[in-house]
C-alpha cells in the first residue's frame, strides 16, 4: 500500500474518531465501520488499524485532560475502534470458511482420484483377462479345426485304401490291412485322444466349438470301427 492511501486514511480516521468523542455515547458507528471497509479496500490488516488508531487518539487526548476524561475517550474509542475492525475480521473469517472449502474440496478429488484409479485397474484387469480368454478360445477354436481337417483327410485316405484292398488278392489285402490297423488306426487314436483332451478344456459357453469337436469324435469313431472291422475280417488278432 502506498503511503498517500495510508496518509488519507489516517486523516480520515482521525475526523471521524474526533467526532465520535465530540458527540457522545449516542453517536453512530456507522463511520468506524466505513472506515473498516476503506481499509480493507487498501489492504490494512488489524494491527495496521490499531496503529492509525493509536496515532489518532494520541492527537485527540490533550495533556491536559484529567484522568478520568482520559479513560472515558479511551473506553469510547476502544468502542469505535471495535466497530472499525469489523469489516477486516470478516475478510479473515471468509478467508478462513474458503480455505475450509478449499480443503475439502481437495480431499474429495483426492478421494475421487482414488476411486478413478481404482476402476480404472478394475477395467484394464478385466480387458486383459477378456483378451487372454479369446486367446485361448481362437487357439482351441485353430487346433479343432486342424484335427476336424486331419480326420476327414484320414477317412478319405481309409476309402481310397479300401477300395485297394477290395481289388487286390488275399495276400496283399492282409498286408494292406495290417499297415492299415497299425499306421492309421495309431494316428486317428491320436487324435481322438486329443480332441477328448480339448473338450475338456473348452468353456461351456462356446456350445458351437463343442458341437463341432463332437462330430469329429463321430468322424474317427466310425473310421476306427471300420478298421476293426477290417481287421477282424482279415485275420488280425487285436483291435483299436
Amino acid at each position: 500500500m502506498s503511503e498517500t492511501l495510508l496518509s488519507q486514511l489516517s486523516v480520515h480516521y482521525l475526523a471521524a474518531l474526533r467526532t465520535h468523542l465530540e458527540q457522545g455515547r449516542q453517536t453512530s458507528l456507522l463511520p468506524a465501520h466505513e472506515l473498516g471497509t476503506e481499509a480493507v479496500n487498501v489492504g490494512l490488516e488489524t494491527l495496521d488499524l490499531a496503529k492509525v488508531h493509536h496515532q489518532a487518539l494520541e492527537t485527540l487526548i490533550l495533556p491536559t485532560c484529567s484522568s478520568v476524561m482520559r479513560d472515558e475517550m479511551t473506553l469510547r474509542a476502544e468502542v469505535f475502534f471495535t466497530e472499525a475492525i469489523v469489516p477486516i475480521e470478516k475478510t479473515h473469517r471468509f478467508a478462513l470458511e474458503a480455505h475450509a472449502d478449499l480443503q475439502q474440496l481437495q480431499e474429495r478429488l483426492g478421494q475421487r482420484t482414488l476411486d478413478l484409479a481404482e476402476s480404472n485397474r478394475d477395467l484394464q484387469q478385466g480387458i486383459t483377462k477378456r483378451m487372454t480368454a479369446e486367446a485361448a478360445l481362437e487357439n482351441s477354436e485353430r487346433v479343432s479345426g486342424q484335427l476336424l481337417h486331419d480326420s476327414r483327410l484320414l477317412e478319405q485316405q481309409l476309402k481310397d485304401m479300401t477300395r485297394q484292398i477290395m481289388s487286390a488278392d488275399e495276400v496283399e489285402r492282409k498286408k494292406m490291412s495290417l499297415q492299415l490297423h497299425d499306421d492309421i488306426g495309431q494316428t486317428l487314436l491320436g487324435i481322438h485322444m486329443r480332441l477328448l483332451t480339448l473338450k475338456t478344456q473348452m468353456v461351456a459357453r462356446h456350445a458351437g466349438l463343442n458341437q463341432e469337436i463332437a462330430t469329429t469324435q463321430r468322424l474317427v469313431e466310425a473310421a476306427v470301427k471300420t478298421i476293426n472291422q477290417f481287421a477282424h475280417e482279415f485275420g488280425i488278432p487285436h483291435e483299436i
